[in-house]
């Protein structure tokens, strides 16, 4: 057999991933791009599995576990992502995402064991010469242990809190410090370990895993959860990162190649949504963003107006520009479908309709837009932030649909407020507002939201889902 074929193959695979990635900027594109991806890296896996070459004969028993823990792993994926609610998908980002950082990391523990049996086993292995040629085998082996641990454990942590289990940040005292001092001992600890080479030992190995599980979790445990979208974001980064380390340590292209594109795109994603908060990424580690401790920021004051829903509805029907503003609110309703049928018989009676759409909306990257693409909205009708924001003043009517942070004004105009400076959607200079919430209660951030004592404000209490029901009827009465 051809003995290039395997890294033909790992060439076609790498192509494709490079492929879905550029296809996934492309909504009508984006299924198509996961396909490409998705189809790349089967032939990748079929590949290595039957054209690998080893030192030892492949026991059949080990293709029957190989391939049982492939079946296995097919069905658990496919039942899960058919079954989770579109509410419940950061939290399957998040945990996909930890098990990749794992298996980064039992990479790296299995492959340490194999090195010390060869330095047992082998004379020449444990000549010094050797060893220091080995270093940076180590050093790969190293690197995905720590940063796939950190990963695993804390995205575990973002699971939990994006589930509702850890609802509150936990802030230890002096955390940052305690934070750091885990970090800068866990470099010293690998480092050591590097050049201590033929010394190596699982005690050591195992001890650095248990503390950078232990960092993982420090280092998510403080983060409030308005910042989980960047959390998210930025473990995937890692899980990419200690998927290219486990590429170099087996000279594997397409394992390289696809732990890079993770890596380098999960860190891009991470740089735009603090652009979008107007924060820089210290701050969100640090920062706790959504903790409930804003006492700080000064009391809102006003009436609140309420509004009912054929009132709502008259106001809409003969408005000529109406903007929608989804929050995650619409997400816990699985209200998408029906704000895409109240948009449909706007639009049949002649009212421009525009969805505006804040890069942090929601519980992960892209929320919204993956939320209203289920429902079939055109793409062309979601406007980002910088590209609607000029509009508001020239809309009759906005519609603000379970978001809460991303519409307050306190993030212009009060500097005690934990959200100052971070860039919202404008929706205050439109002419008229309604704003869906179940209730008054803060949003993420922990703040009162200053829009809804807004004299232009009306508010429409209820679910999502039962109260744009109702305005739909209306609508269709009129």
């Amino acid at each position: 057999m051809n003995p290039y074929w395997l890294d033909i193959i790992y060439l076609f695979s790498s192509v494709t991933f490079i492929l879905g990635l550029k296809m996934l900027s492309n909504p009508e594109k984006a299924r198509k791009g996961n396909l490409y991806a998705a189809f790349g890296m089967t032939v990748a896996i079929f590949g290595t599995i039957f054209l690998h070459e080893t030192e030892h004969e492949v026991q059949p028993v080990n293709y029957i576990l190989i391939f049982a823990a492939l079946a296995l792993g097919t069905v658990v994926g496919l039942v899960t992502a058919k079954k989770v609610q579109m509410t419940r998908m950061p939290e399957l980002v998040s945990i996909f995402n930890g098990m990749g950082g794992a298996c980064a990391a039992l990479i790296s523990i299995i492959e340490v064991n194999h090195m010390i049996e060869q330095m047992d086993n082998d004379p020449i292995a444990q000549l010094p010469e050797t060893a220091g040629a080995m270093t940076g085998t180590i050093l790969a082996i190293l690197a995905g242990l720590v940063i796939g641990s950190v990963s695993f454990s804390g995205s575990i942590i973002a699971f939990l809190k994006l589930k509702g289990t850890l609802n509150k940040p936990i802030r230890l005292p002096k955390y940052n410090i305690l934070n750091t001092a885990i970090m800068i001992i866990i470099f010293a600890f690998a480092a050591w370990i590097l050049l201590g080479g033929q010394e190596l030992s699982m005690v050591y190995i195992y001890a650095l895993f248990a503390m950078a599980l232990i960092y993982g979790v420090m280092f998510v445990l403080p983060i409030g959860g308005a910042d989980m979208p960047v959390v998210i974001s930025l473990l995937n980064s890692f899980t990419g990162l200690a998927a290219a380390f486990g590429g170099f340590l087996y000279d594997n292209q397409v394992m390289l190649t696809g732990g890079i594109l993770v890596g380098s795109a999960g860190t891009l994603l991470t740089i735009v949504m603090c652009k979008a908060m107007n924060r820089p990424l210290s701050n969100v580690i640090f920062g706790a963003f959504g903790e409930s401790g804003s006492a700080a920021s000064r009391e809102v004051s006003g009436n609140i107006k309420e509004i009912s829903v054929s009132d709502a509805a008259v106001l809409m029907n003969y408005s000529s520009k109406v903007i929608i503003v989804p929050g995650y609110g619409l997400a816990v309703a699985q209200a998408q479908h029906v704000i895409h049928e109240l948009e449909n018989i706007m639009v049949d009676r002649g009212v421009e309709v525009k969805y505006a759409i804040h890069p942090v909306a929601g519980r992960m990257p892209g929320h919204m837009n993956v939320l209203l693409a289920e429902s079939n909205v055109a793409y062309e009708k979601l406007a980002e932030m910088e590209e609607v924001n000029p509009e508001f003043a020239n809309t009759d009517v906005v519609l603000v649909v379970g978001a809460n942070d991303v519409v307050n004004p306190a993030a212009h105009n009060d500097p005690s407020s934990p959200i100052f400076g971070m860039p919202i959607l404008d929706v205050e200079n439109a002419k008229h507002i309604i704003v869906n919430k179940r209730s008054m209660s803060a949003g993420y951030a922990g703040i009162e939201n200053e829009l809804f004592y807004n004299p232009k404000t009306s508010m429409l209490f209820g679910d999502a889902k039962s109260a744009l029901t109702k305005l739909l009827e209306e609508l269709k009465a009129l």
